[in-house]
């Protein structure tokens, strides 16, 4: 990033945020040029051929703000649920970016419960972190059912003026995980899932809002109650639309199919840290977010990826101890790192990549994870299923790539998993099809990954409806199972 031709800032990976702050800047016309580079190399580990497409340009936003000498830098809420009641702790953090010490003075609204104010002084340059608590009786829930949603509103005054102001939303929701279980305040989760990746044939990957909600508006209508965010964090609007509507979101950090060569790249470790590290602080106060997720079908069965699976998820813990984690593993029965996460994940394909039935397949995976890994008694998702299927391919025969052979693999997918009993749920691959790099033409007609469910301008698939049926049907089901245990 440059301005007026000096360079300013610099930033690896092209689905967190960053920021430049320049001081000193006369009142005048300025020139603001990014330079945004989507060319493979050895300098990006993260960054390589895959079975999406990584666009180039600027795909999100893009925001200038004029601040005075101190601002307001983030805001993080954590709710908690003790003494059957709701309480929060706050955390506002200053920055201080003259170049003189200042005192100032932080005002915090919570919930409409306006909390006492709180007094800082700050070195030149230093940043410094607020901490309040506080109980909230009356406070909503947020759930699917009912999104509830509150503000958080911080004030930073420099004597009597009001110099920054920073907004953001959070819900009264936790997350836990006991035994098999993943509760979503203190109820057990059912997971219909879709797989997601910001694509569409009109905007590439900078989808505009009404783009973004035209697709939760699918997903909803599908039965769905959760989305993927396959493989990268995805745009805040995304988020927020989420939120709003009660949709649960498993983010994770960028990387996909990555060998054990890939992560012994130099870069590696630090680039992907590096997004989990922008990523959870720019996306905390998401309730929508009930799980963290890491290194989609990369190197688990090898003792150099354990070791980064271990280190990654001890950053994850490190900056957010209030949400479970977990990562999509595809090692059929040689994966060596189920102990790390909290939740067990896998990525399946029965029907597709071959022939096994899906209940023998499903069953004997499950059992090798109780007996032989370290996965034993935590919570199992299917995090991937699906079959290929052209739009408007279709025969009789029901063969491989036409809309009827996806219908019928997919039924019978999808009523397995559900059917399995310790099966928290499934995300099914994918939700629309989408573009992919150019060296993935062999394996994918098009060049494209035409496993959605809907085709990439969103047109229905024969299998728009099979899945539409079980997800309503499983989670009619799921409100019976909840009640009978309430009686």
């Amino acid at each position: 990033m440059y301005l007026d031709g000096k360079k300013i800032a610099s930033h690896y990976n092209a689905y967190t945020i960053f920021d430049a702050i320049v001081t000193d800047l006369e009142n005048t016309v300025h020139t603001l040029t990014i330079r945004a580079d989507n060319r493979f190399s050895k300098d990006s580990a993260l960054h390589i051929p895959n079975d999406y497409m990584s666009y180039g340009g600027v795909s999100r936003p893009v925001v200038l703000e004029q601040i005075r000498g101190q601002y307001i830098r983030s805001i993080r809420v954590t709710p908690h649920y003790r003494e059957n009641c709701w309480h929060a702790d706050a955390e506002v953090e200053v920055q201080n970016i003259s170049g003189q010490t200042a005192d100032v003075e932080v005002q915090l609204t919570l919930a409409g419960q306006k909390l006492p104010s709180r007094h800082i002084s700050l070195e030149a340059g230093a940043s410094g972190t607020l901490c309040w608590s506080a109980v909230f009786e009356d406070a909503e829930e947020w759930s699917p059912e009912n999104p509830a949603l509150y503000e958080a509103a911080a004030y930073l005054k420099n004597g009597n003026e009001l110099i920054d102001d920073l907004i953001d939303r959070f819900g009264f929701r936790r997350v836990e995980i006991s035994g098999k279980d993943i509760l979503l305040n203190g109820k057990k989760l059912r997971i219909r899932g879709l797989c997601r990746h910001e694509d569409h044939p009109q905007f590439g990957c900078a989808l505009p809002y009404s783009a973004i909600a035209a697709d939760l508006e699918i997903i909803r209508h599908l039965g769905a109650n959760s989305v993927r965010t396959s493989h990268y964090p995805n745009d805040e609007l995304f988020l927020d639309l989420c939120d709003e509507q009660g949709i649960l979101v498993w983010e994770e950090n960028h990387a996909r199919g990555l060998s054990e060569a890939d992560m012994k790249n130099p870069n590696f470790e630090a680039q992907a840290e590096r997004v989990i590290e922008e990523m959870i602080p720019a996306h905390y106060n998401h309730p929508s977010i009930y799980i963290w997720g890491i290194l989609n079908e990369c190197a688990s069965d090898s003792e150099y990826g354990r070791e980064c699976y271990r280190k990654q998820f001890e950053l994850i813990r490190k900056l957010d101890s209030s949400r479970p984690c977990s990562f999509a593993s595809c090692k059929f029965k040689t994966d060596i790192c189920f102990d790390l996460p909290d939740v067990v994940s896998y990525n399946i394909y029965p029907l597709w990549y071959h022939d096994t039935l899906v209940d023998e397949y499903l069953k004997d995976l499950y059992c090798w994870v109780q007996e032989e890994t370290g996965g034993a008694g935590k919570p199992f998702l299917v995090t991937e299923i699906g079959a290929g299927g052209i739009y408007g391919y279709r025969n009789p025969a029901h063969s491989k790539w036409t809309e009827e052979y996806q219908a019928m693999a997919l039924e019978q997918q999808l009523t397995g998993v559900l059917k399995h009993p310790d099966c928290t749920g499934v995300y099914i691959w994918q939700f629309c099809d989408i573009r992919v790099s150019e060296e993935w033409f062999g394996g994918r007609p098009r060049t494209m990954n035409n496993k959605g469910i809907v085709d990439e301008y969103r047109r229905r698939k024969l299998s728009y409806d099979v899945v539409r049926r079980i997800f309503l049907e499983d989670a009619e089901t799921a409100v019976k199972h909840a009640q009978t245990a309430l009686q």
